[in-house]
């Protein structure tokens, strides 16, 4: 059974990936009582903690995109965020078809000024502040974790 893993892991199912995809992300954050913490959201299908991201929208800079994502997955108000990503990360997002779509995605710092109750997705996802460090907890992605890290020191 091992050589059978090994055979699919090296041989075909390099087969089946694709160039990554770009994603745009928003680093929601703001100084709370515990100083710096940054905006969770759930993800809608395993409800793991995520940062808003989508795919690029035709028309809109990324940072721009970004911030829509914000609005959407979490309603965000607030700055436009900064030009220059603060950072990317990797994953492997999970088509219909049940192969992994390998993702890269680009991460805005944005500076929350407030959250609206109501907002395009307020009914699939849940939001949650974290300290930095308890975010790099919360995540999966290795990436991501290094990012809150980054901006926690």
């Amino acid at each position: 059974m091992l050589k059978l893993d090994r055979l699919f892991r090296d041989y075909v199912a390099p087969m089946f990936r694709r160039p990554k995809r770009l994603q745009v992300a928003a680093l929601c954050h703001r100084t709370g009582k515990r100083g710096k913490e940054v905006l969770l959201v759930t993800s809608r299908g395993t409800g793991r903690w995520i940062i808003p991201k989508g795919w690029p929208i035709r028309g809109l800079a990324s940072s721009e995109a970004a911030m829509q994502e914000a609005w959407e997955e979490a309603g965000v108000k607030g700055d436009t965020p900064q030009d220059q990503a603060i950072g990317t990360y990797s994953y492997d997002k999970w088509s219909n078809s049940g192969l992994p779509v390998p993702v890269e995605a680009l991460v805005y710092s944005v500076e929350v000024d407030s959250l609206a109750q109501d907002f395009p997705e307020a009914h699939q996802r849940r939001r949650r502040w974290a300290t930095p460090a308890e975010a790099a907890t919360l995540v999966d992605e290795p990436e991501l974790k290094s990012i809150f890290r980054n901006i926690d020191s």
